[in-house]
């Protein structure tokens, strides 16, 4: 893969990087201990704390803890395309080894698998 695509690529996945973490930081806190790992917060809806008040806060946050999982898992994927591209392994199916078709990448820049070996699984 030549440089000027390459350039282009990162530009991609700098911008969805930058998107994402602004989406986990609009639910969740970075956690300081662990790297790329984000926790939710427990909403609070007043100050009332009646039992309804805090059902629906328990509510809200049960269903907000798998949106932060899946953003971690896209950003955890997002950030290892990068790391590719330094390394000078990106583009390069993680299964056989073989290029990953461009057209695939600028759909989903983070595809760790080209589209035959994507489709196996």
């Amino acid at each position: 893969m030549d440089k000027k695509t390459l350039q282009h690529f990162e530009k991609k996945l700098q911008e969805r990087k930058k998107k994402l973490e602004e989406e986990l930081t609009s639910i969740a806190r970075k956690d300081e201990k662990i790297k790329g790992d984000y926790d939710t917060r427990f909403p609070n809806f007043g100050t009332s704390q009646s039992s309804d008040e805090e059902a629906l806060e328990v509510a809200a946050y049960e269903s907000t803890l798998p949106i932060e999982y899946a953003l971690e898992i896209r950003l955890a994927d997002i950030n290892k395309a990068l790391q590719k591209i330094e390394d000078g392994t990106y583009g390069i199916c993680e299964n056989c080894h073989e290029p990953t078709d461009p057209k695939r990448l600028e759909i989903m820049p983070e595809a760790k698998f080209c589209l035959k070996c994507q489709q196996k699984k």
